[in-house]
């Protein structure tokens, strides 16, 4: 049976969450806020396929939990916020019971460590030591190998005992009849989720947060539109909180912005290239990527069970309104402004079955913005010359979007 070092986390986590859920990350930190949570400085991995150890290096002790989860086999520490500054590459290479390891932020207030394992584990031991005699403290986390009817029997165990507190149904400040129209800016991945990743070393999640901000920022100087960002700092977001974060503030719109990347082996690609929900992707390529991106919260170690399994309802649900013709008028207006700027894909209008575009009611696309594995598109994606150029060009298809949808109400984006 798994064991627990403490559940003091879930209570710090609850106060995390009621002080800023998703639609708080319009929410600012202060500056330096990063010194006040424990530093994070190493991580080892020894041992053998019975019996692996993880150390961490860590300023102090905090409290932590542990826990397994299946297909695939992980193991999940999460804790109070914690600053990682590991050496470069720390966690791509295991040892013994671990293949890899990631780290990073999930939430305000909660940091997790994410350990794929060979096959079915039992977490043994986990525990952390206070610093002393100069010595850093250690979290320690022991693993041993079990077949996989008792590593189940244990995870069953697991999932039955309490975890994090439900999150609170965060809903927009008081409109006070404010007519604009709500968009909802989804930069993708996050925290813990880097994305992919340049051959250069920038990462995914960074350069879609970049150009998210630069895009509210101009979408709010015009003063028309209610804009509403999943995540505004380094932060890992469920998709499954993306999709109910647009649903719960009634957005107009919902924009979900990523890059794409290629293995040598799998060809040359460049360029942008906008999606839009279908239960049948529109080649292998768009299967490929919404099967990539739709495993975001696995490589996060959220408990998917949390979330509905069945897609297909969602997408005929979808398919019977008048979002899904939104979504495509809104995609087509979105390649014509963007194309005298941007380097497009030589096919630029895609569809396949993201999860992050299911709101029945939100007319939503996810804009791949290019390659990072493309060496033009790279430089393109790092500039602020370019960001500011595509975002304007963003803004002109929203702006002709809602145009010719309240067309027939009488009234524009922002009038009262």
């Amino acid at each position: 049976m798994l064991r627990y070092a403490t559940l003091l986390v879930a209570m710090l986590w609850a106060g995390a969450v009621a002080a800023a859920g998703p639609g708080s990350a319009e929410v600012r930190p202060a500056a330096g806020a990063a010194q006040a949570f424990p530093l994070a400085t190493n991580a080892r991995v020894a041992g053998d396929q019975k019996q692996t150890r993880l150390v961490v290096d860590i300023s102090q002790k905090v409290d932590i939990r542990a826990f397994t989860l299946a297909n695939p086999y992980r193991v999940i520490i999460d804790m109070p916020q914690v600053t990682f500054q590991f050496p470069a590459n720390t966690g791509e290479r295991g040892r013994g019971l671990v293949k890899a390891f990631r780290y990073g932020l999930v939430m305000p207030g909660g940091s997790r460590i994410v350990i794929d394992t060979t096959g079915p584990v039992r977490v043994e031991r986990a525990y952390v030591l206070d610093a002393v005699d100069g010595l850093p403290g250690r979290l320690v986390l022991d693993l041993a190998a079990v077949d996989r009817e008792t590593f189940l029997r244990a995870a069953a165990i697991d999932n039955r005992l309490p975890r994090d507190p439900p999150r609170r149904a965060d809903r927009d400040a008081p409109t006070n009849g404010d007519p604009r129209p709500v968009i909802v800016l989804d930069p993708g991945h996050g925290g813990i989720d880097s994305g992919t990743r340049a051959a250069s070393g920038e990462e995914e999640k960074a350069i879609v947060l970049e150009f998210g901000l630069v895009l509210r920022d101009k979408l709010e100087q015009t003063g028309k539109y209610r804009v509403v960002m999943t995540r505004t700092d380094d932060r890992f977001v469920e998709l499954g909180e993306r999709v109910r974060l647009a649903r719960q503030r009634d957005a107009q719109l919902f924009i979900s912005i990523h890059c794409d990347a290629l293995r040598r082996r799998e060809g040359n690609a460049e360029g942008a290239t906008i999606y839009t929900l279908s239960e049948h992707a529109s080649d292998a390529e768009a299967a490929r990527l919404a099967d990539a991106e739709n495993k975001a919260d696995a490589i996060a170690g959220v408990d998917l069970s949390r979330e509905p399994n069945d897609i297909a309802d969602i997408l005929i649900d979808l398919a019977q309104r008048e979002t899904k013709n939104y979504s495509t008028q809104f995609a087509h207006v979105l390649v014509g402004e963007i194309k005298t700027t941007a380097r497009l894909h030589k096919h630029p209008l895609k569809a396949a079955g993201f999860r992050v575009l299911t709101a029945p009611d939100v007319p939503s696309v996810l804009i791949e913005l290019g390659y990072v594995s493309s060496r033009d598109d790279i430089k393109q994606l790092t500039s602020d010359g370019w960001r500011a150029q595509v975002s304007e060009k963003i803004v002109g298809a929203i702006d002709q979007f809602f145009t010719t949808r309240l067309a027939g109400s009488g009234t524009k984006p922002g009038s009262d």
